[in-house]
């Protein structure tokens, strides 16, 4: 029996494939659980059990996630990219036609009218006239699922579409409209984009990516959309550009006391996944994650670990390693193995950064005693037994 405590409302589709009679939902209570599922619950000051395998986040971003402390107690951290691509880059072409037409500013100000309301329409419509996309040129930051979405739709609506992304993936680029243009370097797409829109996960290198010295790189009456995360620009550097002009229009999924004050500013409340599609999708996608990682420790859409997976092979039981990754580390976990008479019929190791991972489908008797032996191997950071 998996216990599995559950953070936040998970979609039903995605619970309904954890059966009743291989798993029990204990609410947010962790101890004795081997896996979590959450979406925006922040973890960072809980107590993690060592009975705890996975945590899996029905969401892109894992910054709610003491993934660091994960990593070193051998705790897998999924996530589910690509889930709610679609909705976010809905709200995305909504972003896009708020920060040109004043759409936000004209219903706000229709809402104030009274008397011979035709007659003030009319009359008052001019102040909210805005742009339209078609011929505009859309700079898009960040090539992952969503980018390409954004990317994609802005073509289609007659937008020239400049995209950057140093890390994009065959599999993304491949799904590019071959109309886009791919810029060398994030100055060139600074330079000429009339939008500017924000598809960027939160790492180190990330944070505060949109600044003074890149905003000065832009063109006068820029407009920026940020459907990512808010730490994603300096909030007070985009003030400022706002209050200067050199910034149009701000449109984010993320208010703050201090941006909500700007007139320039258009702030929905953390909308981009809000869809009920999204939210299924995601519930299935982590869900059957975690599920395949538990029962067959397969690893797949990891922020931590390495993709990693093995087709069970009969008449074995699976033995999995999560080690730090240094030298000798095969060598000796099958050294112990070999030790015991235990072969191995089939074995994957994959590395991530610091860490690495293995599967191990072994034949023989496999005992406690050769676990603990394998556990106490210097560098070894869990050491999980599948039947």
């Amino acid at each position: 029996m998996y216990k599995i405590a559950v953070f936040n409302r998970i979609c039903e589709k995605g619970l309904a494939l954890l059966p009743d009679e291989n798993y029990k939902l204990t609410g947010e209570e962790t101890n004795g659980a081997e896996g979590i599922l959450v979406r925006s619950a922040k973890l960072h000051d809980l107590e993690m059990p060592d009975s705890i395998r996975g945590i899996a986040r029905a969401g892109a971003g894992t910054n709610n996630i003491p993934v660091i402390e994960c990593s070193n107690k051998g705790i897998v951290v999924f996530n589910t990219p690509g889930a709610n691509a679609n909705a976010v880059s809905e709200l995305t072409i909504l972003g896009l036609l708020l920060s040109s037409r004043k759409v936000y500013e004209g219903i706000e100000w229709t809402k104030t009218l009274q008397g011979d309301v035709e007659k003030k329409v009319e009359k008052g419509k001019e102040q909210f006239a805005g742009p339209e996309l078609k011929g505009k040129t859309l700079g898009v930051v960040g090539l992952g699922a969503i980018g390409v979405l954004a990317s994609n739709s802005g073509i289609k609506l007659g937008m020239k579409v400049i995209g950057y992304d140093p890390y994009v993936s065959v599999k993304n680029a491949i799904g590019l409209s071959w109309d886009m243009k791919y810029a060398e370097n994030i100055e060139e797409l600074l330079a000429k984009a009339d939008y500017i829109t924000l598809h960027l996960p939160l790492v180190k290198e990330t944070t505060e990516f949109i600044n003074k010295e890149k905003i000065d790189k832009m063109k006068d009456g820029v407009k920026i959309l940020n459907f990512s995360r808010s730490s994603l620009v300096n909030e007070d550097d985009v003030i400022n550009a706002l209050d200067s002009s050199k910034v149009s229009k701000y449109v984010t999924d993320f208010p703050t006391e201090k941006i909500l004050k700007n007139p320039k500013a258009v702030c929905l409340p953390h909308l981009g996944a809000s869809t009920p599609e999204a939210e299924e999708n995601c519930a299935i996608m982590a869900v059957s994650q975690l599920k395949d990682f538990l029962e067959n420790g397969n690893i797949k859409n990891s922020v931590n670990f390495p993709n990693c997976s093995l087709d069970r092979n009969p008449g074995t039981v699976r033995i999995t390693v999560i080690n730090k990754n240094v030298p000798n580390m095969i060598g000796a976990l099958t050294g112990v193995l070999a030790k015991y008479h235990i072969n191995i019929i089939e074995m994957v190791n994959k590395s991530k950064g610091d860490y690495a991972y293995n599967i191990l489908d072994v034949s023989g008797f496999v005992t406690e005693e050769n676990l603990y032996e394998i556990r106490h191997i210097d560098g070894i950071l869990r050491v999980t037994y599948l039947p």
